[in-house]
């Protein structure tokens, strides 16, 4: 065998070892991947099936239910436009309560409860994800003020 073919086979497999490492990383990267949605977009069958997602809104006031001696909890996500009934077994983190924001891990059933496997409250009062704010901002829109945005009435003044 000429150097020169040498060469090239050794180029071809390492062209072809760094083409399976690509693709097994990639692989691993979509199957980790979890987008989020709102209510709305879940109720809207625009979230995936059969396969975990994230969910962001409000806690709906006075829809929290704690079973007696368990861990089960049950609760309404809003985005102010859409309901979406969730739950959860497991400690839920000290910042959850009604009324303020959360995002939920999990997936939708065939019966449209949303099963969560991981609940995060948002740690300040003045933070919520960049998409949980777009959500309920974009829910606002038509609903109320006029068609204005929760934005364009605190910056118009």
């Amino acid at each position: 065998m000429k150097a020169r073919h040498r060469r090239f086979a050794w180029i071809a497999a390492g062209v072809a070892v760094l083409g399976l490492a690509v693709a097994l990383v990639l692989n691993a990267f979509q199957s980790n991947l979890v987008f989020f949605f709102t209510p709305s977009q879940v109720v809207a069958k625009e979230a995936p099936q059969g396969r975990p997602f994230s969910i962001g809104g409000l806690v709906e006031a006075g829809s929290l239910q704690r079973t007696p001696n368990s861990l089960d909890v049950k609760f309404i996500v809003t985005d102010t436009a859409q309901r979406l009934p969730v739950t959860y077994n497991g400690m839920l983190p000290d910042l959850f309560k009604e009324g303020k924001g959360v995002v939920a891990q999990g997936s939708v059933g065939a019966d449209g409860v949303f099963r969560a496997t991981e609940v995060l409250a948002k740690h300040d009062e003045n933070y919520m994800p960049p998409e949980a704010a777009a959500a309920v901002d974009k829910a606002h829109k038509g609903t109320r003020n006029g068609g204005m945005s929760m934005n364009s009435l605190s910056t118009s003044k």
